[in-house]
């Protein structure tokens, strides 16, 4: 199961380097399911490999002028803020159960997990639904950006949430908001949403650290390692590959996890 697992942290890293999202919905199943790792652990676990491997992708951006600075700082200060505020008190003041249903305890690791689960199947739907705009990746932003601050403000609050609560870097939700609230183009969108999943993957991983909870860094190391070469390769492959047909399948394939897990909790409960 391990072999399959660092096989699936090699394609983590090439969907982040192919679309600019999609690692932390692949990350923390390969985690939960492959590696045996606890669900709120894995979130956490989640947090620093996307955060890493997504600074590291974000190099190839930077040389090529794609990461709008301003943009990433406007968005990326609240969803810091919040991703943070959720890893370090919100989630450890979760009760464990959260709740019963039935006389079922549901306990907080199932409760993300499903949680995580429904969020696969948005970022399936975000991703195989066709885009109301039609951007063409070559074009070059020559006005600066309007920014619709309030929009901005809430999408980076509520993104920064979603982030701290199951480990989701949100690129499926950033890349569209970057689109139509900053009004960058395609490719600026998808530098500037590694950089910003970076920032705030990798300080919201910080507020676990001050949990008892002891963290494998070896096994961190390793994983990351494999997931950085996966997007490089990813980043490689971006340029030969179009991202119009990629992004579908790669959502159909979401789409089929996010049911799967729905289907196995709920069966493993009842």
């Amino acid at each position: 199961m391990e072999i399959l697992g660092y096989i699936g942290a090699v394609l983590m890293g090439m969907s982040l380097g192919l679309i600019g999202g999609g690692g932390s919905i692949l990350t923390v199943p390969i985690l939960v399911y492959l590696f045996q790792v606890d669900a709120v652990l894995a979130t956490a676990y989640s947090l620093f490999i996307v955060g890493l491997t997504s600074l590291i992708g974000s190099g190839s951006h930077m040389r090529l002028g794609n990461i709008h600075w301003r943009t990433a700082i406007v968005f990326g200060i609240p969803s810091i803020i919040a991703v943070y505020a959720t890893r370090a008190w919100l989630v450890p003041a979760l009760p464990d159960p959260l709740f019963a249903v039935g006389g079922t305890a549901i306990s907080k690791a199932l409760g993300m997990l499903i949680f995580f689960a429904l969020l696969m199947v948005a970022a399936a739907y975000s991703m195989i639904r066709k885009p109301r705009y039609t951007r063409p990746s070559t074009q070059v932003n020559l006005q600066p950006p309007t920014f619709n601050y309030p929009l901005i403000l809430a999408e980076g609050l509520v993104v920064g949430t979603i982030t701290g609560l199951v480990g989701a870097g949100g690129g499926f939700l950033i890349i569209p908001a970057l689109v139509l609230l900053a009004r960058l183009p395609m490719k600026q969108a998808v530098g500037t949403s590694l950089i910003i999943i970076a920032a705030k993957s990798l300080l919201g991983f910080l507020g676990d650290l001050k949990g008892d909870e002891p963290i494998d860094w070896a096994f961190l190391g390793i994983f990351s390692a494999i997931a950085i070469c996966g997007i490089l390769i990813g980043s490689m492959l971006s340029k030969h590959i179009p991202n119009e047909k990629l992004k579908p399948a790669f959502g159909w394939f979401v789409l089929v996890m996010g049911v799967y897990i729905i289907g196995r909790e709920l069966t493993e409960l009842s």
